[in-house]
């Protein structure tokens, strides 16, 4: 049977059609399962038992003030026989919220582990869409969703992974307008961004809302990894006080990137955050985890607080600027970017800041 180009170009078009629909239609129900799951726990939880037998085992109440239900159980059995997370590790993480801002090469693995180990309430932000080119390292995406918005995407494959969590999904690009906004409504920030403008910028966001933040970055056959802003550690700018002319950064794009790279670091991000919001284990925070994939090597850098302490600004008067907080006001080291100074007159509104030291930047940076 023959077929000309017409014909060839209608069955393409067709196929596609399919599997747009196809990809809405799995989408729909994976939103559908997990609001059936969510009235089937509440059903549970406001239950009367008329006969005056038991609870089901369907609804567990320790009595330490954290509650599982005998699929959580079942679903996170693994977790909760390591003595060092146990029920409450995994009670501390099912109240938790955490934010991963980039839903690509560092976001993905992230956002499946986060998603796997249950997370409460999963809030993704991206506003960029899956192309073929983000197959080889974006491991959340699949060639089905190519065109389409990777928070679509990747939320998609979270509620897969775990129906039974909030996913929150954000599809726009993370401003200055919007920035304190969105991560506010999280207990912990995973900066899983490829460049420095954003870097600094959801710094300077964790530092004015008091937010944890894991940050990782991959690139060629090499990767890092630290918590900044937690319980007072240092922040993204006590490691670097003045953004790098825009010559000297370099993005995946441009230099390329080994797939399994940025993976690696994402889990380890993903690891990060579930240890802070579960409150186990230590943090890796003033320290940094420097990855060379190429010689399989793993080293910490020394104490970032101390190189903190040695390299901090001062002001006219010799006194070091910090970007610590206390109870009475906050002070923020920056450089006098309109970005960063956007940024802080946006924070205004959320938070006193008295005094802003401000450091302007050559024509170069």
């Amino acid at each position: 049977m023959e077929f000309d180009g017409g014909d060839a170009s209608q069955i393409t078009r067709e196929i596609e059609t399919l599997k747009a629909t196809r990809t809405d239609i799995d989408s729909r129900i994976s939103a559908l399962e997990t609001q059936l799951h969510e009235i089937n726990l509440s059903h549970e939880k406001n239950a009367v038992l008329n006969d005056g037998s038991c609870p089901p085992i369907s609804t567990v109440v320790s009595g330490f003030g954290h509650e599982l239900s005998s699929d959580m159980i079942y679903r996170y059995s693994r977790h909760l026989l390591l003595p060092s997370f146990g029920v409450q590790g995994q009670s501390n993480l099912l109240k938790s919220s955490i934010v991963v801002v980039g839903a690509g090469g560092l976001g993905s693995p992230a956002l499946l582990y986060l998603a796997a180990c249950g997370v409460g309430r999963l809030g993704i932000v991206d506003h960029d869409v899956v192309e073929l080119n983000n197959m080889h390292r974006q491991i959340i995406h699949t060639e089905q969703y190519i065109g389409q918005p990777k928070v679509k995407s990747a939320a998609a494959a979270c509620r897969s992974v775990n129906s039974s969590i909030k996913i929150v999904e954000h599809t726009e690009a993370l401003r200055t307008s919007n920035a304190l906004e969105i991560l506010g409504q999280y207990d912990i920030v995973v900066d899983a961004t490829d460049n420095a403008p954003s870097r600094y910028m959801i710094s300077d966001c964790c530092v004015v809302l008091r937010k944890p933040l894991v940050s990782g970055a991959a690139l060629g056959l090499e990767g890092q990894l630290t918590v900044y802003n937690y319980n007072g550690g240092p922040c993204y700018r006590c490691l670097f006080p003045t953004p790098p002319p825009s010559t000297a950064c370099q993005r995946c794009a441009d230099s390329g990137v080994l797939g399994v790279v940025p993976g690696v670091i994402g889990c380890l991000q993903a690891l990060e955050a579930i240890k802070i919001a579960s409150a186990v284990g230590e943090p890796l925070s003033g320290r940094m985890l420097l990855l060379d994939a190429l010689s399989a090597r793993i080293r910490i850098a020394q104490t970032l607080l101390d190189l903190c302490q040695r390299t901090k600004p001062t002001n006219e008067f010799g006194e070091p600027l910090t970007c610590r907080t206390d109870e009475e006001c906050l002070l923020v080291t920056i450089c006098g970017t309109p970005q960063t100074e956007s940024l802080l007159t946006a924070a205004k509104g959320w938070l006193w800041i008295p005094l802003i030291y401000a450091y302007p930047l050559s024509k170069n940076q």
